[in-house]
């Protein structure tokens, strides 16, 4: 079968591979996004997809808007028997979707229909699901609203974070859409629609989703932080002087010991910070960030910035902060 391969988040990856490398399917080229600006100097950069279809050698087409006119006859020119789409970005028309002559699939990372959107992985962390996995489904002009062809299951570790859970789930997808593609060759493949009670969203994240809300239960916060890694980063707030300044948090470990108000520091040691939660206990603040400065561990953080017991993270109203001058703390 001729497959086109639409997509372009680092998701897609092993299954743009494993695509290429199949004898029987034959990738006749990769729709992707425009190069877009990044990094401090604004250069315009290829997204993941493009880097490695550049990598192996495929043609690669790159519309701004993939229902245009122009970039349907270009799919069409490629006479797509199947369309697989992983994490592209963009939704697709029912012009595009009646283009191949047998299917138009998309893989999604998670088990449908829980976490339809855009953020599905760190959706999993966040509610603390016990399990995860992929879905591919027959599209249709809903998201991620089509029936299941078949979906893969995989639990998920009390460590994962956003980028550990992608990994394992980028790989068991790629395995998923090659299996998926075996049942549409051989006539196996099956149709169960979804059930729209049992649907959940996870939408595009924000930078502000990243903040960490210390009334929380520990393990809330705890999986917070785990699912807004590697981004936005979880954060919180301190006082430096008469200023707030962002504390990214890169991550923690739950402690059922700590005991004081939201946010408090409790402790200081060379295992890190322990702050307090909502309800008991807190977490030990193991790897932090201050705006502006270098990734380090939490306890030389503190060394750093002469944290005291008793003051806390958070919003307005916090007393964490130091006196330079005197090198003692604010109240």
């Amino acid at each position: 079968m001729r497959v086109v391969f639409i997509g372009s988040g680092e998701f897609g990856i092993p299954t743009l591979r494993a695509l290429a490398a199949h004898r029987d399917y034959r990738l006749q080229g990769v729709v992707t996004q425009i190069d877009r600006p990044s990094g401090r100097h604004r250069l315009p950069t290829p997204c993941p997809i493009k880097a490695a279809a550049l990598d192996l050698r495929l043609p690669i087409f790159q519309p701004e808007r993939i229902n245009s006119p122009a970039a349907v006859e270009q799919i069409r020119f490629l006479q797509p028997d199947v369309l697989i789409v992983v994490a592209y970005g963009q939704i697709l028309s029912r012009e595009v979707l009646e283009l191949p002559s047998r299917a138009a699939l998309n893989l999604h990372a998670s088990l449908l229909p829980r976490h339809r959107g855009a953020a599905p992985i760190q959706a999993a962390i966040r509610s603390r699901d016990r399990e995860s996995g992929v879905t591919v489904i027959w599209m249709d002009e809903g998201l991620d609203t089509g029936d299941i062809l078949l979906a893969k299951k995989l639990l998920i570790r009390s460590t994962d974070t956003t980028a550990t859970l992608q990994a394992r789930l980028a790989k068991l997808g790629s395995r998923a859409v090659i299996e998926a593609l075996d049942c549409l060759a051989s006539g196996r493949a099956q149709r169960q629609p979804q059930d729209p009670a049992q649907a959940t969203y996870a939408r595009k994240l924000r930078k502000e989703d990243g903040e960490i809300d210390w009334t929380r239960d520990k393990w809330d916060i705890h999986a917070h932080i785990r699912a807004m890694n590697p981004w936005p980063v979880a954060y919180t707030w301190l006082r430096d002087g008469g200023e707030l300044r962002m504390l990214k948090v890169f991550s923690g470990i739950v402690s059922i010991r700590a005991s004081g108000r939201p946010g408090e520091i409790v402790r200081i040691d060379s295992h890190g910070i322990l702050v307090a939660a909502g309800g008991s206990g807190g977490l030990l603040l193991r790897e932090v960030q201050l705006e502006g400065k270098r990734r380090m561990p939490a306890a030389e953080f503190a060394r750093g910035m002469r944290l005291s017991v008793g003051s806390a993270f958070g919003g307005e109203g916090l007393s964490v902060g130091y006196d330079r001058a005197a090198g003692g703390t604010l109240s």
